[in-house]
Parts: C-alpha cells; sequence; structure tokens
C-alpha cells in the first residue's frame, strides 16, 4: 500500500526502514508525550517494524505502519489501528523534528483517511493525544475532528506519570 500526496510519499512500513526512523523514535525528549514511542534501542526499532510486517500480511490486520518520506528523506511514520469490527480507524502520527510545523501530519493523516475510507469503506475515525500535545491537538482540529471526552488512565512510554488523554472523531456520511 503506497499513498502519493502533493509533498509526500506514503508506503507501509518495513524493516528496511531502520535506519531511516531509529535517529528519531529513539529520541526520549522529542517524543515525550507519546504511547508507543520512544523506542529503547535500534533493536527494538527493527522489532516493531518486523512486528508491523508481520501484522500487515494477516488477512485482517489490527494495524498498518506507514513511513512518510519526503524526497528520499524519513519525514515521520504514521498509522492506522482498527477496533476488532472494523468500524472505525485511529490515526496516529509522529513526525521528525526537523519536518515539524510544515503540515506533513497533516498531509500524512488525511492521506490514511482516504485510502481507508476508499480500500475498507471505513466512515469514523478516531485520534487520541496526550492533553499537553498542543502540536497534535491542532492537526486534528484541522482535520475537522470534534472533541469527545478527556480521560486519565494515559501512560507515556517515556514517564512514569499518569497523564490525561483526549479522544477525538470524525464520521462521513
Amino acid at each position: 500500500m503506497e499513498i502519493k500526496t502533493k509533498r509526500l510519499m506514503i508506503k507501509q512500513a518495513a524493516v528496511s526502514d531502520a535506519d531511516g526512523i531509529a535517529g528519531f523514535v529513539t529520541d526520549r525528549e522529542y517524543i515525550k508525550m507519546m504511547v508507543f514511542f520512544p523506542k529503547d534501542s535500534y533493536e527494538e526499532t527493527v522489532g516493531f517494524l518486523d512486528a508491523a510486517v508481520r501484522e500487515s500480511q494477516k488477512e485482517r490486520p489490527d494495524y498498518y505502519e506507514f513511513v512518510v518520506m519526503f524526497g528520499d528523506e524519513y519525514a515521520g511514520i504514521v498509522s492506522m489501528y482498527f477496533d476488532g469490527n472494523y468500524d472505525r480507524g485511529e490515526l496516529g502520527w509522529l513526525i521528525r523534528k526537523e519536518y515539524r510545523g510544515r503540515g506533513f501530519a497533516l498531509e500524512a493523516a488525511e492521506g490514511l483517511i482516504e485510502l481507508f475510507r476508499r480500500e475498507m469503506g471505513l466512515k469514523r475515525f478516531i485520534a487520541e493525544c496526550d492533553s499537553e500535545n498542543e502540536a497534535s491537538r491542532r492537526v486534528i482540529k484541522k482535520l475537522g475532528m470534534s472533541f469527545v471526552e478527556v480521560h486519565g488512565g494515559r501512560k507515556n512510554r517515556n514517564c512514569d506519570d499518569e497523564r490525561f488523554e483526549e479522544l477525538y472523531e470524525i464520521i462521513f456520511g
């Protein structure tokens, strides 16, 4: 699966992408508000990618991971997770700090929404973010998502504190 947007190529992640993403998915300070990141080592990054490849080969994958390419550069990663009934997709993104503020997260998320609306007929998409993650909240709002709720219990990988998480959704008719 590949998605070509105005500026980006979004392709399914492969183990061979480890060199391109390890530098930013292992940066603990950079990704302090993420649940599944940072990865603790290059080897853990390879394991993450290997698991994503194996998941994508299932008849009904629970998720897909994609790399976001800007020309020959790795600009980030995006994901789509599904609930058990495949009636909604959950978006996630992580953009390298050198590429933040340029609309890449929005462009990549819009590409995933379009792909999964077309390929799977999904009509409902959600996104969750740490309640202090203003950058992700801006992307979510630009996607046209509406606030649903805030709840506790979020555990970011980079800290031991329990955090608050905001849930947003968009439903297409």
